[in-house]
C-alpha cells in the first residue's frame, strides 16, 4: 500500500558531477563550519509554521520526520518510524517507532509525543497552511503502546503517508508542541534532527550545532550516527549579486537563489552549480477571487493568455527554467502537461476583456462605469528572480490594458497577508512532492487564502485524495488541474528550479524531494 500511495513520480536533477548531490569528492572528514548565504528570512524558525525555501533550508536540519521520501524515485522510506502499516481505504496508519531517539532536551520519543504533534497542529489554523492541511480529516491520534501510534481519519486519505515525510509535520519535544505559536516563531523548537537551533537573529542570521549523540537518521542518508559538520551558520544577503561575490571571495561556502546574470561568473571557478526543479504549485499569481472585478472569468482568463511564459522563462530564471504547462510543475507526479490552455494570445486576452465589458482607454489602459482597469501584484523579497519577473509581467498585462501595481511587502507578512485576503493578486508558488498540494491550496474546505467560490473543484479534490488506486487518482488529479487552469482560479506562469551555488570544498550537499536540502552527510574538505 505504502508503494501504491507513493509511486508514479519521477523527479530530476542536475549537479556538478562528483561533488554535486550525493556525489563526494575524496575522503569525508569531520568538523568545521559551512555558511550558507540566504536571500531572506520568514520571520519565524518553527517548521510546522513556515513554508519559505530561504527558511526551510536551516529548520529542515532542526527536525526528523517520522518517514523520508526519495527525491529520484519517491519512495517513502523509514526514519523516525522504523515501519508502518496502512490499512486497505487508507483510513488508518500505524507507525512504529524506532526505539531510543531523544530531543535535544534530554526527553525520548515515544508514541504519545507523536500523538501530541499530531493534535497540536490542526489548531495552527492558517498560521500553519500547509501542516493543517496534510492532517485535515483526521478522526483521532491514538498511542497503540509506548514506541506504536495509529492516526485515524473520517475518510481515506492516501496522500498522508507522504505527509509525514515533509518537515511540516516534523516532530518536535512534546515540551516544544506546548509553546505557544509566537513562541515557537521567534524561539524556536525542539527537535530530534542532527542540528540544534543555538541563535536565531531575525533578517540576520541562524546559527545551528551539531548534535551530540545523534544515531537516528534517515534510511536515506549514507552516513550513520552524528552529522560530519560541527556548526551551521545561515546568513540573510538579500542581494542576489553579493551572494555570488561572498561565495567567490570564500566567506561564505554555499548561496541560494542564484540570479541568471550570476551563472557564468560562478561556472568554471571555485564554486559550482547545483539546480533541481522544484515539484509542487508552480510560481504564479495567486488569485483573490472574491475581488468583485475578479469574480468576472473572463478577467481572468484573459490574465493568463496575455502572459508570454516562454519569455518570462528565458529573460530572468536559471538555465533550464521551464514555463509552466500547468498549475503543477512536471516533476510532481501525475502532472497533466495543459500548454494550449496556457498559450500566450494578446488577442484572446483582449478579446475576452471586450465580452467583459472593459474597453480600452486612450492612454491604453481598460475601463468600466468609470474605473480603470487596476491590479496590484503583493510580492516578497525572497528570490531574486521576484522582481524582474513581475516588471516583465507588468509590462505584458500593460500591453493588453491591464494597469498593474507591484506592491513589495516583507516576507514575514506572507502568512497574514493571505490569511486577510488582503491582496488583488499575489506572487508565490508552494513546494510538495505530492499532487494533494493542489488540495491545501485551492479547497474551499481549508484555508481557501484564494477565496475560491464553491464548485466541482472541490469533490474532484477531496476524491483525490482518498483514492488509493493509482490511476483513479491518477485521473482525478488531471481534472483538477483541467478545472483550476480552465477557470482560471490561479495564473500560472514558470516553474521554480531551485538553483544554489556550492564551494568546491563542500561535498555530498543533497537535495531532498522537496529541492530543500539535508546537511547530514555533508563535509568540508
Amino acid at each position: 500500500m505504502a508503494a501504491l500511495l507513493a509511486g508514479g513520480v519521477l523527479l530530476t536533477a542536475c549537479g556538478s558531477g562528483g561533488d554535486g548531490p550525493g556525489g563526494g569528492g575524496g575522503r569525508a572528514k569531520s568538523g568545521g563550519t559551512l555558511t550558507f548565504a540566504v536571500g531572506s528570512d520568514a520571520g519565524c524558525v518553527d517548521p510546522h509554521q513556515v513554508g519559505s525555501n530561504d527558511t526551510i533550508y536551516s529548520l529542515r536540519q532542526v527536525v526528523d520526520s517520522l518517514t523520508d521520501q526519495d527525491p529520484k524515485t519517491g519512495k517513502i522510506v523509514p526514519w523516525l518510524a522504523k515501519s508502518w502499516d496502512i490499512n486497505a481505504d487508507a483510513t488508518e496508519f500505524t507507525f512504529h517507532l524506532r526505539p531510543g531517539v531523544t530531543f535535544s532536551d534530554g526527553s525520548e520519543l515515544t508514541a504519545q509525543v507523536v500523538k501530541d504533534n499530531f493534535d497540536a497542529v490542526p489548531e495552527l489554523g492558517a498560521l500553519g497552511t500547509l501542516a493543517q492541511g496534510y492532517l485535515s480529516g483526521v478522526k483521532s491520534t491514538r498511542v497503540v503502546d509506548p514506541l506504536t501510534v495509529k492516526v485515524t481519519f473520517e475518510k481515506p486519505n492516501a496522500q498522508f503517508i507522504q505527509a509525514t515525510s515533509t518537515h511540516s509535520l516534523g516532530i518536535e519535544s512534546s515540551a516544544s508542541v506546548r509553546r505557544t505559536p509566537q513562541q515557537k516563531c521567534s524561539e524556536g523548537v525542539i527537535g530530534s534532527g542532527p542540528f540544534v537551533l543555538k541563535q536565531y537573529v531575525q533578517n540576520q542570521s541562524i546559527t545551528l550545532a551539531k548534535r551530540t549523540g545523534y544515531d537516528w537518521g534517515s534510511s536515506l542518508w549514507s552516513k550513520q550516527g552524528e552529522a560530519y559538520l560541527d556548526k551551521l551558520v545561515f546568513k540573510v544577503v538579500p542581494e542576489a549579486g553579493v551572494r555570488t561575490g561572498s561565495l567567490q571571495s570564500g566567506q561564505v561556502d554555499a548561496i541560494s537563489s542564484v540570479a541568471k546574470a550570476d551563472e557564468a561568473a560562478l561556472k568554471g571557478g571555485q564554486a559550482t552549480l547545483q539546480s533541481r526543479a522544484n515539484p509542487g504549485v508552480v510560481f504564479g499569481l495567486g488569485i483573490n477571487n472574491a475581488l468583485p472585478v475578479l469574480k468576472d472569468t473572463k478577467v481572468r482568463q484573459a490574465l493568463v493568455s496575455a502572459l508570454d511564459r516562454q519569455q518570462i522563462a528565458d529573460t530572468v530564471y536559471p538555465s533550464g527554467t521551464r514555463p509552466a504547462t500547468s498549475v503543477l510543475s512536471h516533476t510532481t507526479p501525475v502532472h497533466t502537461d495543459l500548454s494550449p490552455d496556457l498559450a500566450h494570445d494578446a488577442a484572446k486576452a483582449k478579446s475576452l476583456l471586450d465580452a467583459a465589458g472593459w474597453k480600452a482607454g486612450g492612454d491604453g489602459i481598460r475601463a468600466k462605469d468609470g474605473k480603470k482597469l487596476r491590479l496590484a501584484i503583493s510580492w516578497f523579497p525572497n528570490a531574486a528572480t521576484n522582481q524582474p519577473t513581475l516588471e516583465l509581467v507588468q509590462q505584458q498585462l500593460k500591453a493588453v490594458g491591464i494597469d498593474v501595481v507591484l506592491k513589495q511587502l516583507q516576507v514575514s507578512q506572507f502568512t497574514a497577508t493571505l490569511q486577510e485576503g488582503q491582496f488583488d493578486l499575489i506572487w508565490g508558488n508552494v513546494t510538495r512532492a505530492d499532487p494533494d498540494i493542489l488540495r491545501n491550496s485551492f479547497s474551499t474546505e481549508l484555508a481557501n487564502v484564494y477565496q475560491l467560490p464553491p464548485s466541482p473543484l472541490d469533490d474532484v479534490l477531496a476524491r483525490q485524495a482518498a483514492a488509493t488506486d493509482v490511476a483513479e487518482r491518477r485521473q482525478l488529479v488531471g481534472e483538477a488541474q483541467k478545472l483550476l487552469v480552465r477557470n482560471a482560479y490561479y495564473v500560472p506562469v514558470v516553474e521554480l528550479q531551485t538553483q544554489l551555488g556550492v564551494s568546491t570544498k563542500v561535498h555530498d550537499l543533497d537535495f531532498d524531494s522537496g529541492s530543500r536540502i539535508h546537511l547530514h552527510d555533508t563535509w568540508i574538505g
